[in-house]
């Protein structure tokens, strides 16, 4: 399987999980990559059998079989567990890389997009809504003092909230009006924002 599966179909299998939030996005990648909507389909129904299947690939030799050696490796603490941080460009997202964690006995804890190592995030717009695409899980805590991260409601689903102040009111009066977003994100990638009630705690 994985002689006829590598960074196109890849990035497919991603688009997949993001059409249900930015469909349009979705298309315009898809036809970007050169693919019909039945060989996307396809793929992803491969894509499935290739990961259930019992003599699949684990762990991150998996996605080295698709993608290839990985452009960057590096090691990281998190607390008191150490993990292995596998990143590889994808063309459908300049100046973000895929990555996979990997724990402890080969495992991977996680598997999303981030940013590219020294470089920081567009600023927000005014209206505090984050563009679809154009921001990471991990440019929150950059971007905003208040940032709170939901437990995923799907699998390679993240939700956050965060907060900031009114730009009309903004200035450091102590009083000024606080907006409170959700965002939800598909692979690490924000897919929309919504207006939410009550400030983050």
């Amino acid at each position: 399987m994985t002689a006829r599966f590598g960074e196109a179909e890849f990035q497919l299998v991603l688009l997949r999980r993001m059409a249900d939030f930015q469909p349009g996005l979705v298309e315009q990648a898809r036809q970007r990559l050169g693919f019909s909507a039945t060989e996307m389909r396809q793929v992803n129904a491969d894509w499935q059998r290739f990961v259930r299947s019992r003599t699949a690939l684990r762990g991150v030799a998996r996605y080295r079989a698709v993608l290839g050696a990985a452009a960057d490796v590096r090691e990281q603490r998190v607390g008191d567990l150490a993990c292995r941080l596998h990143r590889w460009a994808l063309p459908l997202w300049p100046g973000l890389l895929f990555e996979a964690v990997e724990g402890t006995e080969g495992a991977v804890w996680q598997e999303w997009l981030v940013r590219e190592p020294g470089t920081r995030p567009p600023e927000v717009p005014q209206s505090g809504v984050l563009t679809p695409w154009r921001y990471v899980v991990g440019d929150l805590p950059l971007l905003f003092p208040s940032v709170r991260h939901l437990p995923e409601d799907a699998p390679h689903r993240w939700v956050s909230r965060y907060s900031l102040a009114d730009p009309a009111v903004r200035g450091g009066d102590p009083g000024e009006e606080v907006r409170s977003y959700r965002a939800r994100f598909v692979y690490g990638l924000v897919q929309e924002v919504e207006p939410v009630a009550g400030a983050v705690s």
